[in-house]
């Protein structure tokens, strides 16, 4: 007679430490598990519900400016520290995790319409409508001193004059020179107090200027004529030039491909480029109401955040249509600046109201230490979401967003005001010849042409 026994080594159920899972195994055969797909769906609907109740973005608010913020710089080498400037010529120096003010640089008699810090860390560069370009030694033993009880305050280890204001600057990624923005486009060096270069974009001035990630002397700038240029400083003048309906306010490179490069536009939309291809847009990202006014790329290249004039900010996955968030208050004004944390965790505005203020990059992400349970249990109910998004009681979970009453209103009337002209070009189309009404897609309805 056979006995067949059931049994087990202890060695395979025994864990090796105390915080280690405790092992199961599973026999995976469908048949034995009839409900599993209706319980992963039960899973997906909880998940998204929960990510909706723990959704508390808003962090804090810095104040401290006693006029609008216009511009905001983040430092490269150093975590906590962030960079801003207001509209009556204050200087700060943040320390984001106590959210006091570190340092400041005061100097500037007009707004300060430009931050940049050079890639090491150490020199601060601002610009404005005095004039004058400054360069400022970012004040690292304060950085690391515990005791922020008194503000302190520095001078600047170079000053610059210019013939016209300025309005923009941008540091090199690798090397020592930056660029400014105004009448023209100026090349500068840490060394020299003359421009070691200059670009003439026309009549306009030049808005806004950024450098190129991954090659140091590319540059794209936006001027006042609805232009993008795209700049090689080894050339004397632009390489190629894209003319759009309405104005750029600001230019974020791709940190992650750089050869890509998203435009912050005056009709409320983001274009992103392909800066070897320019005649259509790659992808056209819509959403806000009303003039995107910055605009800045996440570490991983992944997302960027936009601020918008219609006072709110939000966040659009690079590749995506519309935006996956919206943070707004009752107290926040036209948003004029934003920018990613260097580990794209939190983002940060700067408003009208004299106010930086401090947002989650993930709205429901639990802050502080996370045990590695409670990791594993975010990372399968990220998992159940992304498998049974394309339901739709999830999809209408996860995309459903509260909006201020403006924007709500301001969506609606531009919904209808697009139907209409969806339906106007249909008819015409119907009662028209075949092939005389050409239907311009959405990539390149806002672009007139590309000078090369």
């Amino acid at each position: 007679m056979r006995i067949k026994t059931i049994s087990r080594s202890v060695d395979e159920f025994t864990r090796e430490r105390s915080q280690d899972l405790q092992r199961v195994f599973h026999n995976f055969d469908p048949s034995l598990r009839p409900m599993e797909k209706a319980v992963e769906y039960q899973r997906a609907l909880t998940a998204a519900k929960l990510e909706k109740i723990f959704a508390r973005p808003f962090v804090g608010a810095m104040d401290g400016h006693r006029d609008g913020i216009s511009c905001v710089a983040k430092n490269p080498n150093y975590l906590k520290g962030i960079f801003s400037a207001s509209m009556d010529g204050d200087i700060r120096l943040w320390d984001i995790a106590t959210r006091r003010t570190v340092c400041q640089f005061p100097g500037h008699l007009g707004a300060v319409r430009g931050l940049t810090v050079s890639t090491d860390g150490n020199v601060l560069v601002s610009c404005g409508t005095d004039c004058n370009v400054r360069l400022w030694s970012v004040p690292r033993p304060s950085l690391e001193d515990s005791d922020l009880s008194s503000e302190k305050s520095t001078e600047p280890s170079a000053v610059y004059t210019c013939k016209n204001a300025l309005l923009a600057v941008d540091h090199q990624f690798e090397g020592d020179l930056f660029a400014t923005a105004g009448a023209q486009l100026d090349i500068w060096n840490h060394n020299r107090s003359q421009p070691v270069q200059s670009f003439t974009s026309g009549s306009h001035s030049v808005i806004s200027v950024r450098f190129n990630p991954g090659e140091p002397d590319i540059l794209a700038t936006s001027s006042g004529d609805n232009h993008i240029s795209i700049y090689d400083i080894r050339m004397s003048s632009a390489a190629r030039k894209i003319l759009m309906r309405t104005k750029t306010n600001s230019i974020a490179w791709n940190p992650m491909e750089p050869m890509n490069f998203t435009a912050a536009n005056e009709d409320g939309n983001c274009y992103s480029f392909d800066g070897r291809k320019n005649e259509e847009a790659k992808c056209v990202h819509k959403d806000h109401v009303s003039a995107v006014m910055d605009i800045d790329f996440s570490p991983t290249g992944r997302e960027f955040v936009t601020g918008s004039y219609d006072r709110s900010v939000r966040i659009f996955p690079y590749n995506g249509g519309h935006s996956r968030e919206i943070y707004h208050t009752k107290r926040m004004q036209r948003v004029f600046c934003v920018k990613y944390s260097s580990d794209a965790t939190y983002v940060i505005s700067g408003s009208d109201d004299t106010n930086l203020r401090l947002w989650k990059a993930k709205a429901s992400e639990q802050l502080g230490v996370i045990l590695p349970r409670e990791q594993k249990k975010h990372e399968y109910n990220e998992a159940v979401k992304n498998r049974y998004k394309h339901l739709p009681e999830i999809k209408r979970i996860v995309r459903h967003r509260h909006l201020p009453k403006p924007i709500y209103k301001a969506k609606a009337e531009s919904r209808a005001m697009n139907d209409a002209k969806r339906r106007k070009e249909d008819r015409r189309k119907a009662h028209s010849a075949p092939g005389t009404v050409v239907t311009e897609s959405h990539r390149t309805r806002r672009i007139i042409k590309e000078v090369e």
